[in-house]
């Protein structure tokens, strides 16, 4: 019984650091390292795995609205728990739950490069979303908790950057990959990085000093979120031919909304609610909001449209993904450089408003340019460094206008907005490539895919035009690098 007792405590305590690591000035350096593991698989698995698409639909023999959701699984289930992992963490320590979302990645990374049918890759994607939730629920606070005063700027700008060089190098990885190894080893190379993690963060991690406890649970109001966002997704992906009945997409459609109204008068009347609706209530949150829908919207749908069309042309995933390196790039490029690209003395607002009519500018250019790979990498690095100077800014007026005491569920709330952005964006650009193929003239499904792209930009400029000049919560900005890319 003692063993049993024993070994439940090892599972279920956090473990303290070695009292010489504990000892030494610059250990904090460590615990960002190691939490810099978590941000790069992240946006490395973010933007790598739209390169298995055309491997997938050949090995499983199916259409792209199936294989999409391969995407979309882990991005809904991501975008789901944010909020509950986070407020788990806080109750039962930030150090545990991040080492057993690391685990959970892991594990079921391995078990997404073993999936014998495309439905079993799809439901271990919905695990390696639970186990993603995980991690960044917990990250920006174990780098805060982490670094000493004076060096927590620089402890998020170090995790910034990991995050960046995620998302950059993920479109050539992946391409080197699907062309080389195959579309398993996308997957299979997060476990040597996971397992390397998870033995770093036993040792390297401070636990956590102090814990909340949970005032309640939301569970209906989690159950509706997910039903809202899946059957929405769900029913454009029947309009983008997933094989379901004619009258699907009608009703899915109409589940979604029905769910997205019975959630709004849950959060209303519940007593510990998901989701303070009060907090949209700030005019700057919810354009800010808005435009990081929007935002990760235009961002991630060209990582769906890019590698059909040019594969789709005869290239191999490798050379799409290199063509496609150039939008996250530009993006991280901008993103952790954007002070030197504009003038120190401009406030967020501005920043956030060059920065989308850029993208508008951007994808204007890439409707009536060819969609060929010396044209794509000049308009996707434009369109990279658009969204790279929006995005932290938006962000950050939205987190200032956002009170201390609920910092936390602002940033869950801004991860899972981008999470729907993400999905949306896959969503939009597989039905636009459905509804009007490939060479079926002039406004073709690519080019139809540009165009809700850019409606989407117009959308991103007019949210950042109606923020209002001035914040509507003034205090110290909380703490934003793990929304930075």
């Amino acid at each position: 019984m003692s063993v049993l007792v024993a070994s439940w405590r090892v599972l279920t305590q956090e473990r303290a650091r070695p009292a010489r690591l504990r000892a030494w000035p610059h250990a904090w350096w460590l615990a960002v390292a190691t939490v810099c593991f978590g941000a790069f698989m992240g946006q490395l698995d973010a933007s790598i795995v739209t390169l298995t698409y055309r491997p997938l639909r050949t090995g499983f023999d199916t259409s792209l609205a199936a294989v999409q959701w391969v995407s979309l699984a882990y991005l809904l289930t991501l975008a789901a728990f944010l909020i509950p992992v986070g407020r788990l963490a806080d109750a039962r320590g930030r150090k545990l739950l991040y080492l057993y979302g690391f685990v959970v990645f892991t594990a079921s990374s391995a078990a997404c490069g073993l999936a014998p049918t495309l439905g079993m890759l799809i439901a271990f994607r919905v695990v390696q979303g639970i186990g993603a939730a995980m991690l960044q629920a917990n990250s920006v606070a174990l780098v805060v908790t982490s670094a000493p005063e004076g060096k927590t700027r620089t402890a998020l700008g170090v995790q910034a950057a990991a995050q960046a060089v995620g998302l950059a190098l993920g479109p050539t990885v992946g391409g080197l990959l699907v062309s080389t190894w195959g579309w398993r080893w996308v997957f299979g190379i997060n476990v040597p990085v996971g397992v390397i993690a998870v033995v770093a963060g036993v040792f390297l991690l401070p636990r956590t000093r102090t814990f909340t406890p949970t005032s309640g649970r939301d569970g209906s109001g989690l159950a509706l979120l997910a039903v809202a966002t899946t059957s929405g997704l769900l029913g454009l992906s029947a309009a983008s031919g997933l094989g379901l009945p004619g009258w699907a997409p009608v009703a899915l459609l109409c589940v979604a909304a029905g769910a997205a109204v019975g959630f709004v008068v849950r959060e209303r009347r519940a007593s510990a609610p998901m989701l303070d609706l009060a907090l949209l209530r700030a005019r700057t949150v919810s354009t800010g909001l808005a435009g990081a829908l929007a935002g990760y919207l235009v961002l991630f749908g060209p990582l769906v449209l890019v590698p059909i069309v040019l594969t789709g042309a005869g290239l191999t995933e490798l050379h799409a993904g290199l063509v496609l390196t150039a939008l996250p790039a530009g993006f991280a490029l901008a993103a952790t450089s954007g002070e030197r690209l504009l003038p120190r003395s401009w406030t967020d607002r501005p920043r956030a408003m060059v920065g989308a009519l850029l993208c508008v500018v951007a994808l204007a250019a890439m409707a009536v340019a060819p969609l060929t790979p010396g044209w794509l990498v000049a308009s996707l690095a434009a369109l990279g460094v658009a969204l790279g100077l929006f995005t932290p800014a938006n962000n950050s007026l939205v987190m200032r206008a956002i009170p201390t005491r609920t910092a936390g569920t602002g940033g869950g709330l801004l991860n899972m907005t981008r999470g729907l952005g993400t999905a949306l964006g896959v969503a939009l650009v597989t039905l636009a490539l459905h509804v009007r193929p490939a060479g079926t003239g002039l406004l073709d499904g690519p080019r139809t895919a540009v165009l809700v792209l850019l409606a989407a930009a117009v959308a991103l400029l007019a949210s950042a035009r109606m923020t209002p000049r001035t914040d509507d919560v003034a205090h110290e900005p909380a703490p934003v690098a793990d929304h930075l890319v």
